[in-house]
């Protein structure tokens, strides 16, 4: 359903939530091991999350990517799908009609809507907060 940079996003900014709860700013190289995620794309997918004020960034020896402690609770994980693959992911159709309206469907428009509002309420809800500390427990994971 996200793009693989969507993907990418969310899994890097989480591992970036967890590095700064344990007192760490994290570089590329780091998020790219610690997500499965090419070096470079990494890189320019961070760019706008923190355009966004989603991340911190520092260039420099001491350098690297962090997450804001006192805002590490209130980012929900809509805000990195939406800054990353846009509004369209929760309005597209499934089936990738241009028109698919209430008026004129496509087969599957009725079930998909409730999902797609799933989804987005599932998203509003979680925050990188608790997506960290599940990875950090090792309830969740990052990478296979």
């Amino acid at each position: 359903m996200f793009s693989k940079a969507c993907e990418y996003a969310i899994k890097s900014v989480i591992f970036i939530a967890q590095e700064a709860l344990a007192g760490k700013k994290t570089n590329v190289k780091q998020i790219a091991e610690a997500t499965n995620a090419p070096e470079a794309f990494v890189a320019k997918i961070l760019q706008p999350l923190s355009k966004k004020g989603i991340l911190t960034s520092n260039k420099g020896k001491q350098g690297g990517f962090s997450v804001e402690l006192d805002k590490i609770d209130k980012i929900k994980l809509i805000e990195i799908v939406l800054a990353t693959d846009g509004p369209d992911i929760l309005t597209r159709c499934a089936f990738g009609l241009e028109k698919c309206t209430s008026e004129k469907p496509c087969p599957f428009h009725d079930k998909f809507k409730g999902i797609r509002e799933e989804l987005r309420d599932s998203l509003s809800e979680i925050s990188v907060y608790d997506m960290a500390l599940k990875t950090e427990q090792g309830i969740a994971f990052l990478k296979n």
